[in-house]
């Protein structure tokens, strides 16, 4: 009886310390953890971290409010290396530590915006996606330049860049190759397919990757998109009649040299595939990646009978147009007449 009654004051301590602890162990779990200084925070977890890395980059970026609760939830959790995911996470204010370590140990990862345009090619459109991705740019350019990846779809790997469609996109961070591509297959199905642009391209008549190629010369010739179907409309015209091209753009591209200001007699005897001075039809593939602006002004171009058009007096880089040789003479006349007096060379 008085061994009972000597136990029951230390059963009771114990009871308390035990229900402290666990308050202590509930709140280091569930409570806010996350410092509310901004209202998200994103957090890259490579390939093959540690819980220390994470913890690392958690503590780097002043996301924890209190760095001892989380490494204790991490152990109540039982979160270890084994159980890291790699991805992008969008960590919000007033998660907490359990809530962070379900999403992290869960793999619910965030997408990304990812905005692909303004490149000149496959190899510049690599370097761009490793500035979003995980993906390697070799890696990628190596996968995007393989012949069984773009003959499968269709495409050559002179108009392969057609495949991919200006736009900003929803994306994993750790997307494979693989996966960047068939996405952007869907993406570019479902463009085609919007606003009867594939009945369009058939019109006039082109495939969706001619119509690229097309915009591409037509973006490089204009900065003017209220310009850029009335450009579209001499080229169209031209093919129609099979006349050369004689694009300027295609040229600059061939030579492959940036900042040209000029086109000289000298550079158009270049015998690449790409001078349309020299070759007939559309070059083999685009000079770069235009805008859906570019694109729609091919689909939608102004139906005229102008054949020629030249840069217009005045530093604003506006066209004139004409339908005859004579009045395309005197157009450029003009415009030669305004360099010198404004001495530009």
């Amino acid at each position: 009886m008085n061994n009972k009654k000597w136990y029951a004051p230390l059963l009771g301590a114990a009871a308390i310390i035990s229900i402290i602890a666990c308050g202590f162990a509930y709140l280091g779990a569930f409570a806010n953890n996350i410092n509310p200084a901004n209202k998200s925070y994103e957090l890259f977890i490579p390939r093959g971290s540690k819980v220390s890395i994470v913890f690392d980059s958690l503590k780097s970026k002043h996301i924890l409010i209190n760095q001892t609760s989380f490494i204790a939830a991490c152990r109540l959790m039982g979160f270890n290396d084994e159980q890291i995911k790699e991805g992008h996470y969008v960590l919000k204010a007033g998660m907490s530590n359990y809530k962070l370590i379900t999403k992290l140990r869960s793999g619910a990862q965030d997408a990304i915006r990812v905005t692909i345009n303004n490149v000149r090619d496959i190899e510049e459109l690599s370097g761009k996606m490793s500035r979003y991705l995980a993906l390697d740019s070799l890696s990628l350019v190596t996968y995007l330049t393989d012949s069984t990846v773009y003959q499968k779809q269709g495409y050559t790997r002179e108009n392969f860049l057609s495949l991919f469609i200006p736009n900003t996109y929803d994306m994993y961070w750790n997307i494979s190759p693989e996966k960047f591509v068939q996405k952007m297959i869907r993406e570019n199905e479902k463009f085609w397919n919007e606003n009867d642009r594939l009945s369009k391209a058939n019109a006039i008549p082109l495939k969706p990757a001619d119509v690229y190629t097309l915009a591409s010369i037509v973006e490089k010739e204009s900065n003017f998109e209220q310009e850029r179907p009335t450009i579209a409309g001499v080229y169209l015209n031209r093919l129609k009649i099979n006349m050369k091209l004689q694009a300027d753009p295609t040229v600059v591209y061939a030579l492959g040299v940036s900042g040209l200001q000029r086109v000289l007699l000298e550079h158009l005897s270049n015998p690449s595939p790409y001078n349309t001075y020299q070759h007939e039809g559309l070059p083999p593939g685009p000079i770069y990646m235009p805008s859906i602006n570019s694109i729609d002004a091919v689909l939608n171009a102004e139906k005229h009978d102008y054949i020629f058009f030249c840069a217009k007096e005045g530093s604003d880089g506006r066209h004139s147009f004409a339908s005859t040789l004579q009045q395309h003479a005197q157009n450029a006349r003009s415009y030669q007449k305004w360099l010198n007096q404004s001495h530009i060379r």
